[in-house]
């Protein structure tokens, strides 16, 4: 049993107030593909676009992340499973603002359900994307409506499941010419890989390893 699946859902919720508290934006260690492949370096002039994307922890008696399918015509990532987010514009007041944005865009979560607890170090993504992903609880009750444009499923994970380690393999394929690792988290009829895969990861470190 993971560390998560024996915890109440009000335990869960303080120690990601408590455990991230100290993650000032800008500040942390900085995850994604480097970590997982050491001899990836971005090619000359690169720099990464600010984006975020909401980790969505719905308060239910047993924990559960909510999670989207992007639709097969996306232009990055399509067919895959992802959190709600996207880059940050200029009219966002920070990146949780920016991330409780798209989700209202992409599965029409009112803002007024999710409450954000905190962020996670920053994940740079071979995409081009400097991502914050911030954890947020969502009440219940809420009521999705997908964009057809961009997301064709909304499903909901145990967070035992995802906190739990015995579930976090390592994959492996060749990508853009040359072979990368990365984490995969199968569940059910859903794979659950790469940055997404590598930002629950992420989670995991800081709560519950």
């Amino acid at each position: 049993m993971s560390v998560a699946a024996s915890l109440p859902m009000d335990d869960v919720f303080a120690r990601a107030r408590q455990r991230l508290a100290h993650i000032a934006p800008g500040s942390g260690a900085v995850e994604g593909e480097a970590v997982m492949n050491p001899e990836f370096e971005p090619p000359p002039g690169f720099r990464a676009r600010p984006a975020a994307v909401l980790i969505p922890i719905v308060g239910r008696a047993a924990p559960t992340v909510l999670m989207t399918r992007r639709t097969a015509t996306m232009r990055r990532h399509a067919g895959q499973i992802a959190f709600p987010g996207g880059a940050i514009d200029p009219e966002d007041s920070d990146a949780a603002a920016a991330a409780i944005r798209e989700a209202q865009e992409e599965v029409g979560l009112e803002p007024s359900l999710v409450e954000p607890l905190g962020r996670l170090d920053p994940y740079i993504a071979p995409t081009g994307f400097h991502i914050t992903p911030v954890v947020a609880r969502v009440d219940p009750g809420h009521h999705l409506v997908l964009n057809p444009r961009e997301v064709d499923l909304a499903f909901e994970v145990p967070l035992a499941f995802l906190m739990n380690p015995a579930n976090h393999r390592i994959g492996s394929r060749v990508l853009d010419g040359a072979r990368r690792s990365f984490y995969e988290m199968p569940y059910d009829d859903h794979y659950i890989w790469g940055i997404t895969a590598g930002i629950i990861r992420g989670l995991y470190e800081r709560l519950f390893a």
